[in-house]
């Protein structure tokens, strides 16, 4: 089976600060570092370190080679990627805090100008019982993901950022992945975590829902169960990719014919591993890393 990510390919650049900049305030970085990104990019990464063969459909600008040579260097075919010569490729500045926590501001660029010829052309490539993976960093995910689901595809989407022009997909999706603050904004509200996921399973009972939550673990739902996962406790040093990260594994475990139990682990030990290092990409963990961790230190998924 087949992975195709369609998504971002972002430049990151990282600001250490001592807290997050306010309204009209002009604050002092103590250090400022490039590194590859974007959801998209970051979704690939982790699949491949994970074990899955994926490949990456995007786009990128001229200053973007360095983000093939990463996707190359995680084992990701990017032939699916095209080079615009008239837009930069998107970046994000990312301000990040000495206690890990980081806020982004993100720039589109070459990720919003997706066509769909561009979409013909790749998914020619694939068929049924491949996988689609997706996030809401480029444009045409309506047209993107009615072809893939006529060509009998399975479709994973990761609502980030969330945003109403989405809703309309979600019954369409076979995996939907996400953090508790786009739950909340599907949902309209907040609640606890448990009837968050009880709702998305209540409204969308063809969807299969993977909830992240942080330091407080995970909640998988679909039409047969809900199981918890724990989070392994680590000092965090950067959180950029943990999300992705989770997605990665999480997704790779699943479509490799693992339980959910077992992929909620993987993802979990190795979203622990990512947030302990800097960067977004560059701090996935391999997949025999991961492992050697779950042989030591197992985080348990259990059932509500």
């Amino acid at each position: 089976m087949k992975v195709l990510c369609f998504g971002s390919l972002n430049i990151d650049y990282v600001y250490q600060v001592p807290r997050f900049v306010s309204a009209g305030e002009t604050l002092a970085a103590g250090s400022l570092h490039r590194f590859s990104g974007g959801k998209g990019l970051n979704q690939s990464v982790a699949l491949s370190r994970a074990g899955a063969e994926v490949f990456h459909a995007g786009a990128v600008g001229r200053d973007g080679g360095f983000l093939l040579e990463e996707l190359q260097a995680a084992g990701v075919h990017t032939g699916c990627v095209e080079i615009l010569e008239d837009v930069p490729t998107g970046h994000a500045i990312i301000q990040k805090t000495d206690s890990g926590e980081n806020c982004i501001l993100l720039y589109g660029g070459a990720n919003r100008r997706i066509t769909r010829a561009q979409i013909d052309r790749t998914l020619s490539r694939f068929g049924s019982g491949d996988a689609l993976v997706l996030q809401n960093e480029i444009n045409e995910l309506p047209y993107l993901m009615e072809r893939a689901k006529g060509l009998g595809m399975r479709v994973a989407l990761n609502p980030s950022p969330m945003e109403d022009a989405l809703l309309p997909l979600l019954p369409f999706t076979d995996y939907l992945l996400l953090n508790e603050v786009e739950a909340a904004q599907l949902l309209g509200s907040e609640g606890a975590p448990e009837t968050m996921v009880a709702a998305l399973r209540e409204r969308l009972p063809g969807t299969t829902v993977l909830l992240t939550l942080g330091k407080h673990g995970s909640l998988f739902a679909d039409a047969a169960q809900i199981l918890r996962q724990t989070a392994l406790p680590v000092q965090a040093v950067d959180t950029t990719a943990a999300g992705d990260t989770y997605t990665g594994f999480f997704l790779a475990g699943i479509f490799g014919g693992q339980n959910p139990a077992w992929a909620m682990e993987y993802a979990s030990t190795a979203a622990a591993i990512a947030v302990t290092r800097p960067g977004a990409a560059p701090s996935i963990p391999s997949r025999d890393e991961v492992l050697a961790h779950m042989s030591e230190s197992r985080p348990e998924a259990c059932p509500l």
